[in-house]
């Protein structure tokens, strides 16, 4: 690893800062879904119904949304590396907090706090990569930058269940010892983070812009074409949130399997075939992605109920993989026809409310799951929810391959 001296401190090149700034993302990311398989240990510590797990998850994405609206952008003027070292410590301040305060408002908080962590962390992180590449290769196509922040993205997310899971199947104390080690690691990752060179010029003085929240906007003139973008992604991420939340209280419930490694490979085969789908059909034409994207919506979520009526725990889970690549191909089409839409100028604002929307569709599906489960028995909310997001996406899809194709 080469090192290289600034005027006020050591810095390693711009390639090995290319792949510390991945693997922190990946590490945060992963970090973001180490809960996902501990959810039930909760629910039997606590006593607190289903509903609740819900409110935890949904803590998140609401921390996701507030911290993009209010600190996404704030990097284009203090510096990537600044805020991405901010979102690694806000990510270990929700670890300390899982740690100390365990009753439900302090999960609560901590969920928060690690969606604000999210937030702050994605857009900075994925801008940093393209220009610390840029910068070591400057004759390299700008794709390998954004597939290596996607594999990033969504591999940390697919990931964290997965490690969640063997924490609470393997090693003693699941509901500690997961947040001690990611805390230890998150702020190690801190202090490489040092490292890094600034890759913007940061402006100081009279010069630095006044503070504004993030700007939004509806690409002019498109705007049933964004709407029918936007619903895309609201629906991609309702799929994602059923399986980042509920998914272990149906395997426990619907399939009398508390086993919380397989609890979290489920969350992981979902977010895994949706980051695989995506980088292994890249090359192929935005309406033929859509196709297979309807046709892995479609055949993915009737298998999973198919798989929770008979009920055969070997179809619920192919269809979550099934399930995954679709919503996958799913949401990088909705990307991509949102950035289509917009102008050049503009482009931020537009991915902007996007990823707004999406996480919202990460959040309320999941709510209005959990609150029916005070109702209704699992299997029948779990089929009317499927149900439901069957349509949405099937609806989304068709009209996105509809405009794809003119």
């Amino acid at each position: 690893m080469t090192l290289t001296r600034s005027p006020r401190r050591l810095a390693v090149a711009h390639g090995p800062a290319f792949w510390i700034v991945a693997v922190t993302f990946l590490l945060v990311m992963a970090y973001s879904t180490v809960p996902t398989p501990l959810y039930p240990l909760y629910e039997q510590r606590d006593g607190f119904p289903p509903f609740v797990v819900t409110m935890i998850f949904a803590a998140y994405a609401v921390g996701v949304m507030v911290s993009l609206y209010l600190a996404g952008h704030v990097s284009d003027w203090l510096g990537r590396r600044r805020v991405l070292l901010v979102a690694v410590l806000v990510s270990a301040l929700s670890a300390v907090l899982f740690l100390f305060f365990t009753e439900v408002p302090g999960l609560l908080v901590a969920r928060f706090v690690n969606g604000a962590s999210i937030g702050i962390l994605t857009a900075t992180a994925t801008a940093h990569l393209g220009e610390l590449r840029a910068r070591a290769k400057p004759d390299e196509n700008s794709i390998v930058a954004a597939s290596v922040s996607g594999a990033a993205n969504l591999g940390g997310l697919a990931l964290g269940p997965l490690i969640g899971g063997f924490f609470a199947e393997f090693l003693p104390d699941p509901l500690m010892l997961p947040h001690l080690v990611f805390l230890v690691v998150l702020i190690v990752a801190a202090l490489v983070l040092l490292l890094v060179p600034e890759t913007v010029d940061v402006p100081t003085g009279d010069d630095r812009p006044r503070y504004r929240p993030q700007r939004l906007s509806v690409p002019a003139g498109s705007g049933r074409a964004f709407a029918v973008a936007a619903f895309g992604a609201f629906s991609a991420f309702a799929v994602f949130g059923l399986f980042s939340s509920l998914a272990p209280t149906f395997l426990v419930v619907t399939f009398d399997s508390p086993d919380h490694l397989l609890a979290g490979a489920v969350s992981f085969s979902v977010f895994a075939a949706a980051a695989l789908g995506q980088l292994a059909l890249v090359k192929l034409r935005m309406r033929t992605q859509l196709t297979i994207a309807l046709l892995g919506c479609t055949a993915g979520l009737v298998l999973v109920a198919a798989g929770a009526l008979l009920p055969v725990l070997a179809l619920f889970l192919l269809g979550g993989v099934v399930a995954g690549l679709g919503v996958g191909l799913l949401f990088k089409g909705a990307l991509g026809t949102a950035i289509g839409l917009a102008e050049p100028t503009r482009r931020g604002e537009t991915l902007a409310l996007v990823f707004l929307i999406a996480y919202a569709g990460l959040a309320v599906p999941a709510l209005g799951v959990g609150a029916a489960l005070a109702f209704v028995p699992a299997l029948v909310a779990l089929v009317v929810f499927v149900v439901l997001v069957l349509v949405a996406t099937t609806a989304a899809i068709v009209m996105m391959r509809r405009r794809a194709g003119r």
